[in-house]
């Protein structure tokens, strides 16, 4: 079984990468010493990755179950570097497949276990997408908005007809006699409750047809709710044996078991990412890790938040906390110079797995609040793990002598740039998040679609929901979405793409996002967001926040911001 590949499998033998920056660190502590060790993802890596990614496009196997894929760059004891490669969990149910690394030593023991199992859990998945997609959910949709037009158009006729009725009315009591008047108001009762017995009908009709499936839909999100649960369960008892057997081993020779590791226990998966698998192979083969890359390659179908094609750090619950012990034994490298803030810029930490080499522009500072120029791919505050902390905030915070006392008053998606607002105190962010809520800021974005409009502008206004099963993806929904509007403006027509200038009256997250790319508002994917569909190439999501108009708290006076679109 091959193992090892030279340089020449995954880049030509004439290629060359001269970039020696890093764009990301594998990090953790010694649990002996303490110390920060540290291993880098580089363009050389990223390049060899990418050519990982050329061959598994070209094989269907690759392309029909998402996962994440990782190869490390190493040096054996002659000098000479080589490849190693890895995947999470099962390629195609093989655990061992000619050429890629093999999972870590005990998995073989509970084998027997492992196959039934894993056997439950994809009949569980099968079940899952099947009640997922059950054509009831699309019925109903349809059904419901074709029921609330037709109930609108009733009752804008019953509005017209009670307004008639008014009018007879008053015309009756003028020039009929009271037994006339009499019948003829009777009459004009008898109207008003044959509208009322045709509403209250159409009503019991619309239940007769919509319960029915609403209920279906009710009994599939109960399914639902019991396989994810059975499949907790089964992955829980998998993951406690396997975790008794998997032994990993650092670079001073030391091995322990994942439970020694994690005793205080450990997510599903852990030990079968590709990290873990690449660092424990290193280790026992004597081989020296230079720099790693990891990826995601395949179907997003069940994992919204993954991007084919997109590079990621080590995840935070299985594999960082392992991090620290699988690089022990390396030397650790010199550490880089602290964030540091020269005319009115701030600058990224290469430390900090951000946007390495770029700047952040601060457009406008006083002593109550900062507006900066964000670019994209930095997280405008703190995420959760460990390797998103990195963020407009955090660096604010890390140079500011108030450092502490800053706070982010609205966001911006990671990967789009533009204008982010941040207030220096309470007081001044409690008025402007106030401005926000009551839709008194202006915001104005620019962005490029990846095709052709068939009008020029108009109003997009569709509720919008966020799956908690699969964050950060938005979707329409009629039923549980909260409302959201944005005016739209054809700016320029560029050979197949459109640019267009967007106004959004609320500030839903994805909002823009979600109304280009649903066919419901414009049906063009904005251009470079793999998440919601857009196929053509491109180095970034082409949505820009340009412009920001406000007024100012303490000053009273109106402020424009305006920030260069760079694209």
């Amino acid at each position: 079984m091959v193992v090892l590949h030279t340089l020449s499998d995954f880049i030509g033998c004439n290629a060359v990468v001269s970039d020696l920056s890093v764009s990301y660190w594998y990090e953790g502590r010694c649990p002996q010493t303490s110390e920060l060790l540290r291993l880098p993802r580089t363009p050389m890596c990223e390049a060899i990755a990418s050519g990982l990614m050329q061959h598994l496009a070209t094989d269907d196997r690759y392309s029909s179950e998402g996962k994440m894929y990782g190869i490390l760059l190493v040096e054996l004891p002659s000098g000479e570097q080589r490849v190693i490669k890895a995947f999470s969990g099962l390629l195609n149910g093989d655990s061992v497949v000619d050429g890629w690394v093999p999972p870590i030593p005990g998995r073989d023991e509970v084998a027997l276990e492992e196959a039934s199992t894993l056997a439950q859990l994809e009949a569980i998945k099968q079940e899952l997408i099947t009640l997922k997609q059950l054509p009831q959910r699309q019925q109903y949709e349809t059904l419901r908005s074709e029921f609330e037009l037709r109930l609108q158009e009733m009752s804008d006729r019953h509005r017209d007809c009670k307004q008639q009725r008014q009018e007879k009315r008053q015309i009756f009591c003028t020039t009929l006699t009271r037994e006339a008047l009499t019948a003829a108001v009777e009459q004009l009762d008898e109207e008003s409750r044959r509208d009322g017995i045709e509403r209250r009908q159409f009503k019991r009709q619309r239940d007769e047809v919509l319960q029915p499936l609403k209920q279906s839909i009710e009994l599939a999100d109960a399914r639902m709710g019991e396989l994810k649960q059975q499949r907790k369960e089964l992955s829980r008892q998998l993951q406690a044996q396997m975790h008794a057997t998997y032994t990993l081993m650092n670079f001073l020779g030391q091995s322990l078991s994942l439970q020694q590791l994690m005793p205080e226990g450990m997510p599903t998966g852990t030990g079968d990412c590709c990290a873990p698998k690449l660092l424990h192979y290193a280790a026992t083969h004597g081989l020296k890790p230079l720099a790693m890359a990891e990826f995601w390659w395949g179907s997003s179908l069940m994992n919204h938040d993954k991007i084919q094609g997109e590079f990621y750090g080590s995840c935070a619950e299985r594999c960082q906390p392992l991090m620290g012990f699988l690089l022990s034994g390396l030397r650790p490298n010199p550490p880089t110079p602290f964030p540091c803030r020269e005319g009115g810029v701030l600058s990224p930490s290469p430390t900090s797995g951000g946007v390495w080499g770029e700047v952040i522009p601060i457009l406008y500072e006083d002593e109550w609040l900062i507006a900066v120029n964000k670019p994209p791919g930095l997280l405008s505050v703190p995420g959760r793990y460990r390797d998103t902390q990195d963020s407009v905030l955090s660096r604010l915070r890390q140079l500011s002598p108030d450092g502490m006392e800053i706070i982010a008053v609205h966001r911006l998606d990671q990967e789009t740039s533009g204008i982010l607002l941040l207030a220096r105190d309470g007081q001044t962010y409690r008025q402007l998040s106030e401005q926000f809520q009551k839709r008194q800021v202006r915001k104005v974005y620019e962005a490029v679609l990846s095709g052709s409009l068939t009008t020029d502008k108009g109003v997009i206004s569709l509720p919008l929901w966020g799956d908690p099963q699969n964050r950060p993806y938005q979707q329409v929904n009629w039923q549980y979405g909260k409302a959201s509007v944005t005016h739209f403006q054809v700016i320029a027509t560029e050979g197949n793409n459109t640019r267009v200038e967007f106004i959004p009256l609320t500030g839903r997250t994805h909002q823009l996002r979600v109304h280009a790319a649903d066919a419901r508002g414009l049906g063009v994917t904005i251009l470079g967001d793999r998440l919601y569909g857009c196929r053509a190439l491109s180095t970034r999501l082409h949505l820009h926040a340009r412009e920001l108009s406000f007024e100012h708290p303490q000053l009273g006076e109106t402020l424009h911001l305006q920030a260069k679109t760079p694209f």
